[in-house]
């Protein structure tokens, strides 16, 4: 909500300026308390790399937010499992196993159907969320390897100080200087990114995958209501199916996954 208020002053690349100044400065008082080997790395070179597709997706989901209805980027950013999987077989060198097949396939499906290709012309909009969602699963992928070596204050102070100047240099190229009514949002962009982004991580580290996907997928009805009382948007049944499908072809896979994790530690 915060990012589609601010869309209406300022561009995207300022919006993400202020969410990583923001929480940045949070984060810097969280090492303070910690002490500054929390954020001792050897693989800045990493953080640089994981940065950069993360910020490509920040930026696609962001400008997304902004022309498109809300539940429709939500439901595209939920293809970020399907690209994880792939990547995982190229870059991992993990198993294609059939529920991994059958959800990128369900999540391909889901797409078609939501964007409607032939019915009418795609909205580059839509292919730009796509992209963003891509560009997630390439930073997920990362942060697993990272989490390995890197405490998690190290991951989220490196994300915002590499993060800033990224979108600062294009920024002070047509900057908005914001207006008193956009404290609160710049605000609420800034810290609830950062506190989003610690939650997940959280949670995937007190419950298993099964227990937190699908209930992050709750996020696609609750953001629809949203953008029907504040917005006036329309959800369309086509939307609704192509959700649906990509859903059900994430969660078949988690649960098979689980149950291969299962057997192997019994």
């Amino acid at each position: 909500i915060a990012g589609r208020e601010l869309a209406d002053t300022m561009n995207t690349f300022e919006i993400l300026t202020f969410r990583s100044a923001i929480a940045l400065a949070i984060t810097v008082v969280f090492v303070m308390h910690s002490g500054w080997h929390e954020i001792k790395t050897e693989r800045l070179r990493f953080h640089f790399v994981r940065n950069l597709f993360h910020f490509g997706g920040q930026f696609g989901w962001f400008l997304g937010i902004s022309l498109l209805p809300l539940a429709t980027v939500f439901a595209l950013e939920f293809t970020i499992p399907i690209w994880a999987a792939l990547l995982a077989v190229v870059i991992l060198g993990e198993r294609l196993h059939h529920a991994r097949l059958l959800a990128i396939v369900c999540g391909l499906t889901g797409v078609v159907i939501i964007l409607k290709p032939g019915a009418n012309v795609v909205d580059p909009a839509a292919l730009i969320v796509i992209g963003a969602a891509f560009c997630y699963a390439v930073a997920y992928i990362s942060t697993k390897s990272m989490t390995k070596t890197e405490r998690p204050l190290a991951i989220l102070f490196y994300m915002n100080i590499i993060q800033l100047p990224l979108g600062l240099v294009p920024a002070v190229f047509s900057w908005v200087a914001p207006t008193m009514g956009d404290v609160p949002w710049i605000l609420m962009v800034g810290v609830t990114g950062l506190s989003s982004h610690y939650c997940i991580t959280r949670a995937f580290q007190v419950a298993d995958t099964l227990t937190v996907i699908p209930i992050d997928f709750l996020r696609l009805p609750l953001i629809a209501i949203i953008g029907y009382f504040f917005y006036s948007e329309t959800l369309e049944m086509a939307l609704v199916v192509g959700a649906i499908i990509i859903f059900a072809g994430n969660y078949y896979n988690i649960r098979y996954e689980a149950g291969l994790l299962k057997k192997a530690t019994s």
